[in-house]
């Protein structure tokens, strides 16, 4: 864990501060807190709206800043990771804690007062279940990090339906269902063609403590899980007609990508497989939830069908 490396003065730009708040996370917490937003029954006054978001885009990089202030050390080793700001040097571990401690206070504390305490409290929950539960103690210690771990990657859009109805309801917890059952295979299929990275780095992914078969076979189970449960919102009333096709159609795509990674065990033909799951991963997630932030924009247009 990386408590004192030290950054020679003057190295640090913009970028690595930025760098710091891992901005492709950041993106998609907003775009699913947006959705929980918007899905939410209350009206919420534009202002509150745009205070709840930028809180909850600050506590997920607050808890990216904090997540590269303890893993410098793994940081270092994996290819991937080796040029983040913390571990090539040009941002002092000192500094990336310091920048996540005050971002993750400001949003928490801001979030509490200016729109409601239970938001308030959900966000600062999320915070350290990503510091706390899941970098300082799952990743290095069980195969399962992030499948328990993943629950704090799905919990944006439970703060953000807090947000706007000073409630939990059932559809904000499915929306956090389908993150943390989509987060295992997204997941995993990195892991499966980034492996040696992992193990050099000492940390108990699956593919490195369980083997890439097997791997393979908790990819397809949690897939499984995934699909029908994505295409609940249809059955249980919070969707329409546009959300179930849309989520029956990727979701079978999501279905046999997981069956040719299952299949698919050696070579480049394997990898293919692998990286293919991953990326289509992410456009699955996204097209559910965009279709689901469309279809709140039009019904409440008055849009008929939606």
């Amino acid at each position: 864990m990386g408590l004192t490396s030290e950054a020679p003065g003057g190295l640090a730009s913009p970028r690595d501060y930025l760098a710091l708040l891992k901005p492709r996370v950041m993106s998609l917490v907003i775009f699913t807190a947006l959705v929980g937003l918007v899905r939410a029954p209350d009206h919420v006054h534009p202002v509150i709206a745009f205070t709840a978001l930028l809180c909850i885009a600050v506590g997920a990089g607050a808890a990216g800043a904090l997540n590269m202030w303890w893993d410098a050390d793994i940081d270092a080793v994996m290819t991937r990771t080796r040029n983040r700001p913390v571990p090539a040097g040009r941002v002092s571990a000192q500094e990336a804690f310091a920048f996540g401690m005050t971002l993750a206070a400001f949003s928490v504390v801001v979030l509490g007062l200016l729109v409601n305490v239970l938001a308030g409290a959900l966000l600062a929950f999320t915070i350290f279940f990503y510091v706390v539960v899941y970098t300082m103690w799952l990743k290095r210690s069980t195969a399962q990090n992030i499948v328990i771990g993943g629950l704090s990657g799905a919990l944006p859009p439970m703060v953000a339906w807090a947000a706007a109805s000073g409630t939990v309801s059932l559809e904000s917890v499915l929306l956090v269902a389908i993150i943390f059952f989509w987060t295992p295979p997204h997941f995993w299929a990195l892991a499966l063609y980034r492996a040696d990275d992992y193990a050099r780095a000492g940390v108990p992914m699956l593919p490195v403590t369980a083997g890439q078969d097997e791997t393979r076979r908790q990819i397809l189970l949690y897939t499984l899980v995934l699909v029908p449960l994505a295409m609940s919102p249809v059955f249980l009333g919070f969707a329409g007609i546009a959300y179930g096709v849309i989520s029956a159609v990727t979701g079978l795509g999501m279905l046999a990508l997981a069956i040719n990674v299952y299949r698919r065990r050696t070579g480049d033909e394997a990898v293919r497989a692998a990286k293919k799951l991953f990326a289509f991963s992410i456009l699955y997630l996204f097209v559910l939830f965009a279709t689901l932030l469309a279809e709140a924009v039009l019904a409440q247009a008055g849009i008929a069908g939606f």
